[in-house]
């Protein structure tokens, strides 16, 4: 198969595939180097498909239900406590943005829909010994949600509020 095939191939796979796909299931499937497939993606990516990088894979974002984002402060203490609130509430966590002084906007893909994916975002983070992006700033940090309906969004809401986690009340649509 050609270049042209392959990356159509790749956009078809991640179409199909409602979770995360590593490149090097990618390349396994089609039978190419992890590097070509990273290439691949980037090539998609500028033609305009729309393909998101998660910490378990590649993935095309489904469209539908309510977007909006939520402004948190917390330590290392509260990640978990925030995650899964968030998720037992029927909420994905896409993303999260801190505002750096030096570099500016600074996100990091999370795509974190369920309890499994939350236990496997803290215990990559253990293992890495990693640093979540929000102790750059104090524990301030925004995520962007996309959420079943308006009533999932402010339980949400509600619960963050409870924890002490949703910064100083506020949050934007």
């Amino acid at each position: 198969m050609d270049a042209e095939e392959r990356r159509k191939k790749i956009a078809e796979i991640l179409d199909r595939e409602r979770t995360p796909v590593s490149a090097s299931s990618l390349a396994a499937r089609l039978n190419v180097s992890r590097q070509v497939i990273v290439g691949d993606v980037a090539l998609l990516r500028a033609a305009g498909t729309d393909i998101v990088a998660t910490p378990r894979g590649y993935r095309i974002p489904e469209n539908g239900g309510v977007s909006a984002a939520v402004v948190c402060v917390h330590g290392l203490d509260l990640l978990e406590t925030e995650l899964l609130a968030i998720v037992d509430n029927g909420c994905t966590v896409s993303d999260v943005v801190v505002e750096h002084p030096l570099y500016g906007e600074i996100t990091g893909q999370l795509s974190i829909s369920s309890r499994y994916d939350v236990s496997q975002f803290m215990d990559k983070l253990r293992t890495l010994s990693a640093s979540p992006l929000s102790v750059l700033t104090g524990g301030v940090h925004l995520h962007h949600l996309v959420c079943p309906d308006r009533e999932a969004l402010e339980r949400v809401r509600e619960d963050l509020k409870k924890l002490g986690i949703l910064y100083h009340g506020s949050d934007r649509d």
